[in-house]
């Protein structure tokens, strides 16, 4: 099947939401499995809400979550004279015809239709009626003349067989009066002329199916494969809505959230596989189908991607995590008075504190918390534990300590363990009596990776620099 096309089509209105992200996933894998091509494609017709931040939004988000196109992206609006050709082909073969209809006239069929419970259909009063009769100085529309009799059928990859009653669907406009195409005719002629073989998009586009293939129809052209992917909801089966996570793709960076852990997750939200649920890039494009994709709307649960994140954070290099904070620093870093790029030196540390920080973190910003005591200004602002850790004798044991540690020739993890716990054998106390102390002396907080690791990592200057502030304090 190398001859497979699929597209991603968004409208740049706003940023690459998370449902967005998941359908360019599904078309990307779709095409990369069967060694095809995924299009993108800017539909921006809409001109007023039509932005180029918008549109550099959608490109980094896809560019972030690793998905490419193929070809150079296409944009809708600069199409705009071949939709009005394929119109007036249809006008000229009497597929199609002018409508006169004014405002008013329209407004009177939708207060008709509201009146009698009914859903709002064009009357079709110009279907027949000779262009002779038109009022004059008014700017026609051109609809499309659609089958009044008979059922218009979709084969849905997902949904299955899909049935509309022609008399349930209008003459819809395909050129309005100003000569600009519609959103429905446009989305026809571009998949048609791309060579698009795929549409794979989310349900809310399945009535816009219907109305797409009676124009394929009146074109001769073939309908290209459906499938219509349900929406994602929120954990109480609401559509998600930003207080569920309906962010862009953009807040899930700054939320601290691998490429690799979100792109895993969007691909198990609506798609079955087993009971896996942890799959290489590799093993997604492999295993991707249609036919595994549930009919049901899925639900966004952030406790779960966490926990995957997590598990992408675990296993990530060092290197590769510590790029990721740095590419964090201009959203996250601010508060935290950190810059990018970091210093050099504060990198190294971060570098070689990595394995003990990645054990427990969830989320690059728990990370970035989580290595506070690599880059906080002495002396350290302690949190309300690590406080009270320091009483009850905890500073006085930190003074006891500090001459074995001081006196050590050499600086290892090894080394300083052996020193604290030489200590707390002949002061008659616990190991973690004495290494706590020392753990809120140098970190600030009540937890931290392991603490001798910790002593490595910040090295003998810095170390005891920071317990002599407490132990004085």
């Amino acid at each position: 099947m190398s001859s497979v096309v699929t597209r991603f089509a968004p409208s740049p209105t706003g940023f690459l939401h998370i449902g967005g992200g998941r359908t360019a996933l599904f078309n990307w894998l779709y095409a990369r499995k069967h060694g095809g091509r995924m299009l993108l494609r800017i539909e921006d017709t809409d001109r007023e809400r039509s932005t180029q931040g918008a549109i550099d939004a959608i490109l980094d988000g896809l560019s972030w979550l690793g998905l490419d196109w193929d070809g150079d992206v296409v944009y809708q609006f600069a199409r705009a004279a071949r939709h009005r050709e394929v119109a007036e082909g249809l006008l000229a073969q009497g597929r199609a015809y002018h409508c006169y209809a004014s405002q008013e006239e329209l407004a009177e069929m939708r207060e008709a239709a509201k009146r009698e419970g009914r859903p709002l259909r064009y009357d079709g009063r110009w279907r027949d009626r000779d262009p002779s009769e038109a009022p004059a100085g008014v700017k026609p529309v051109i609809r499309l003349r659609a089958p009044t009799e008979g059922e218009t059928v979709v084969m849905d990859e997902v949904q299955g067989r899909v049935v509309w009653q022609n008399k349930d669907l209008d003459d819809l406009v395909l050129l309005r009066s100003d000569g600009t195409p519609t959103y429905m005719l446009a989305v026809v002629v571009d998949d048609h002329d791309m060579g698009v073989t795929h549409v794979i998009r989310g349900d809310d586009h399945l009535t816009n199916a219907a109305r797409q293939s009676q124009i394929y129809g009146a074109l001769g052209w073939a309908v290209p494969s459906l499938s219509h992917i349900p929406l994602i909801h929120g954990p109480d089966g609401a559509k998600l809505s930003k207080r569920h996570g309906a962010l862009g793709v953009d807040a899930y960076r700054d939320l601290g959230y691998l490429p690799a852990a979100l792109r895993n997750y969007l691909v198990r939200l609506g798609w079955s596989h087993g009971d896996q649920e942890i799959f290489s890039t590799q093993e997604m494009i492999d295993a991707f189908d249609l036919a595994q994709i549930g009919r049901s709307p899925a639900r966004f649960d952030f406790a779960k991607l966490e926990n995957l994140n997590g598990h992408y954070i675990r296993h990530a290099s060092d290197e590769e995590l510590v790029a990721a904070i740095e590419a964090m620093l201009p959203t996250q870093g601010g508060a935290r008075g950190l810059a990018a790029p970091l210093d050099p030196a504060l990198r190294d540390k971060l570098l070689a504190a990595m394995p003990g920080l990645k054990e427990r973190a969830k989320t690059l910003v728990e990370l970035l918390d989580s290595a506070y005591y690599l880059y906080a200004p002495r002396p350290l602002a302690l949190d309300d534990k690590a406080s009270g850790l320091l009483g009850n004798g905890g500073r006085e044991r930190l003074a006891g300590v500090l001459p074995q540690l001081e006196a050590l020739p050499d600086w290892t993890a090894a080394s300083t363990e052996e020193a604290v716990r030489s200590f707390a054998g002949t002061a008659g106390v616990k190991l973690g009596q004495v290494a706590q102390p020392l753990r809120a002396a140098l970190t600030g907080r009540a937890t931290s990776p392991p603490l001798f690791d910790v002593m490595a990592v910040l090295g003998r200057d810095e170390s005891l620099r920071r317990l002599h502030d407490q132990a004085a304090a």
